[in-house]
């Protein structure tokens, strides 16, 4: 034997006790010297394996595990997955068919080919950044608990761009996108960010409820911004069903009273001097200058969260806000502004930047007199 001799190609079996997977698409196996035929033969009523998704198969007879159907969809969809060492190429003279264990035979007559479906409905090449989970499944694997269980769902969202030719067939749903976000890998799988798994999750719901309690579980639960969320859900065109706007007002309430816990938590967890909280300022004339959420009158500071959303009238808003923050600024007032996500970021460094502003006060010309009411 020399070392140009080939190598008996290995039993199939190495295949189906690989401990990486048990899911491979055809045109894997064909990498691993398995003919269509012999594919075919071991997927027949009653055979080891079975024929998953189209071009797809699981390499044994029982139910598909949550995880191998989450790898079967994104080998549908043309995503790249982990890889199983390849047999070395049998010599010419050899017949695929001998890569068999012993005992295993192929079917007698003419050998049934498994169909393969139509060119870009079913599993192709393609970079794995064309395909990610999506919706439902996404959440899932984000943690989210108001999510179902993925044994539970009886259909898997992927996200594929908008010229991709797929087709959604048994347990794949198929979405488009113009453009697709970063995916984000779990378990090492590529995975739609929280917001775009909410909203493609949300096109699909009419139920109120549920739609309400996924929005706020995803500010609530730390998986991402309500700003975020909103923006996802306008950039989807969702916005103008009753049922989501109902569940976008109470996100946003949400997303409010989260923010101002942690401006709380800030200001006595780094020991700042107390504040008014919630107040509106006024000349003494009785113009109204607008409301901050926090106030130190001796040091003329205001602190006002920026919880703005992209929504209808954003424009008029921010008007309004500039001119207030101007307006305030005028009068000798420090206006510092924080939003939810600085907060979450890094408490200790907006302390540190309101502190800041405290402590040079006495440097500053004195600010004009203004009146502190209850908000």
């Amino acid at each position: 034997m020399t070392h140009n001799t080939p190598l008996s190609p290995r039993p199939l079996s190495h295949l189906s006790e690989a401990p990486q997977r048990r899911v491979m698409s055809l045109r894997e196996l064909r990498e691993h010297g398995v003919s269509a035929a012999a594919v075919s033969d071991r997927c027949r009523p009653g055979g080891p394996w079975q024929l998953l998704l189209p071009g797809v198969c699981l390499l044994h007879a029982g139910p598909p595990t949550s995880d191998e159907r989450l790898h079967a969809v994104l080998l549908y969809a043309g995503a790249d997955s982990p890889r199983i060492p390849a047999q070395h190429a049998p010599p010419p003279s050899q017949s695929p068919l001998s890569a068999l264990p012993p005992g295993a035979s192929a079917a007698t007559g003419p050998a049934a080919v498994v169909p393969v479906p139509a060119t870009g409905h079913c599993a192709t090449a393609a970079p794995a950044e064309e395909a990610m989970i999506t919706g439902l499944a996404a959440l899932t694997l984000h943690g989210f608990t108001g999510a179902p269980s993925l044994r539970t769902l009886d259909r898997i969202d992927v996200l594929v761009p908008r010229g991709r030719r797929l087709r959604s067939t048994g347990c794949v749903h198929v979405v488009r996108a113009q453009q697709l976000p970063e995916p984000v890998e779990i378990t090492g799988l590529p995975v739609a960010p929280a917001t775009r798994a909410l909203a493609d999750a949300v096109a699909q719901m009419t139920d109120a409820g549920v739609v309400r309690r996924l929005l706020v579980e995803a500010v609530r639960g730390g998986h991402c911004e309500a700003t975020a969320v909103v923006r996802e859900l306008t950039q989807a065109r969702l916005l103008g069903r009753p049922h989501v706007v109902d569940a976008v007002d109470t996100l946003l309430a949400e997303g409010r009273a989260l923010a101002e816990g942690l401006l709380y938590d800030m200001v006595f967890r780094y020991r700042l001097p107390e504040p008014c909280w919630n107040v509106d300022l006024r000349l003494p004339g009785g113009t109204h200058l607008g409301g901050v959420d926090a106030y130190w009158p001796e040091q003329a500071v205001a602190v006002e969260l920026d919880t703005r959303v992209p929504r209808h009238g954003e424009d008029a808003r921010w008007c309004e806000y500039a001119r207030k923050r101007e307006a305030l600024e005028g009068l000798g007032i420090t206006v510092v502004h924080v939003t939810p996500a600085k907060l979450r970021a890094s408490l200790e460094q907006q302390a540190a930047i309101v502190r800041t502003a405290l402590m040079t006060a006495v440097e500053r010309e004195p600010a004009e007199y203004v009146t502190v009411l209850p908000r």
